[in-house]
């Protein structure tokens, strides 16, 4: 015998990014195109190294990162040595949107993206609320 939800797959890495990309289209325009220089990577969990050196004690803990200098930071001077770079975790991702249980996956990810890309831009409290209601 199946359950009725015996069929159902967890959303795969490529969806996950789908919706953070969909929430890049959406933000204001002045945001838009710099938001999307920044490189996207989608991974099940955040790096033991990762981890480690935000003191986190499980992977589910974190649900993104933002890797790079903020633009409130950088100076014309600077020699990158990576691109800016935003991580979100899917695992950790999908565990909230679970527990939760009031939100849509597209909700979640978009809240999770643009706080990251409020570490980008060096964006304060009411920025981000302005971007994203949700914001807590």
């Amino acid at each position: 015998m199946t359950t009725p939800h015996a069929s159902l797959t967890s959303p795969a890495a490529e969806e996950i990014e789908a919706l953070a990309r969909a929430a890049i289209a959406d933000l204001p325009q002045p945001y838009r195109l710099a938001a999307g220089q920044v490189a996207l990577r989608i991974e099940d969990f955040a790096s033991d190294d990762m981890l480690a050196e935000l003191g986190c004690e499980s992977p589910f803990e974190l649900t993104g990162l933002y890797d790079g200098i903020p633009l409130t930071e950088k100076s014309v001077l600077d020699q990158p040595l990576q691109p800016d770079m935003i991580w979100l975790f899917r695992r950790p991702i999908l565990d909230e949107w679970i527990e939760r249980g009031n939100v849509t996956l597209q909700e979640l990810v978009t809240h999770v993206l643009v706080h990251e890309l409020a570490h980008h831009f060096g964006w304060s409290d009411a920025e981000i609320g302005a971007i994203d209601p949700w914001w807590e």
